[in-house]
């Protein structure tokens, strides 16, 4: 299972990367669960990372405005980044989840056919009016993309398993790797969930909060050694 950390600028990206994580993403929480940062943000995350560890950004918790998400997938992709992740917030079925996605995977993949995209659903999908979480393994498949993702679009005090349980999860997971892709796992996870998402069948899993100091992702910052200490709990599974 590789480690995702979220920095919000350079400063936190050499945290992430001193504490030894497998993929920087660059986010913006002010923008939301998904929100998306600036492209000299991304293209400075991209120039002080080594090139064996690879940089994701995210697009934001998108609109269903394919043309406008497609364009900011191409933006991020020629800013640097490697995984480019989709939140489909605004997007409140399959169709049109799937419509953003196959413009997304097209702009992409013009510009960097080795760049991986990752189509993001909710857990907490219901709270916002977006699209089923369970609808999302097979919108990454059928649009082209790589990795299937819930995050939770509400961050409040809970987590992924308080909308998803375990059976749920799996499934997700499950159905995700019979379409040959990799699943992504966020939403508000801590350190002792981690173990169970390795179980559950999880390719990478997506930290914040748990990385910061405090554990607060709005008001905290990423330190290297919460990362390290991340990174060894899942060496050790």
């Amino acid at each position: 299972m590789l480690l995702l950390i979220s920095p919000i600028n350079t400063d936190e990206a050499l945290e992430a990367i001193e504490g030894g994580a497998d993929i920087i993403d660059v986010k913006n929480p002010k923008e939301g669960s998904l929100g998306a940062n600036f492209p000299w943000v991304i293209r400075s995350v991209r120039e002080l990372t080594p090139k064996g560890m690879q940089v994701s950004a995210t697009l934001g918790d998108v609109p269903y405005k394919p043309g406008t998400v497609a364009l900011a997938a191409a933006g991020a992709v020629v800013s640097g980044a490697d995984y480019i992740k989709v939140g489909l917030y605004g997007t409140k079925n399959y169709n049109e989840a799937l419509e953003v996605m196959e413009n997304v995977v097209r702009a992409v993949k013009d510009l960097n056919e080795d760049a991986l995209v990752v189509a993001s659903g909710y857990a907490d999908a219901y709270r916002v009016g977006s699209v089923d979480p369970l609808e999302i393994p097979r919108v990454a498949n059928d649009s082209g993309a790589d990795l299937a993702m819930v995050d939770t679009a509400v961050k409040d005090d809970k987590t992924l398993f308080d909308f998803m349980d375990d059976e749920t999860i799996l499934y997700f997971t499950n159905e995700t790797h019979d379409y040959g892709l990799k699943s992504a796992l966020a939403g508000s996870i801590k350190e002792e969930q981690l173990q169970k998402l390795e179980v559950l069948g999880c390719d990478v899993v997506g930290v914040r909060g748990a990385a910061c100091i405090g554990g607060d992702r709005n008001t905290g910052h990423i330190d290297r050694s919460s990362v390290a200490r991340l990174k060894q709990i899942i060496e050790n599974f």
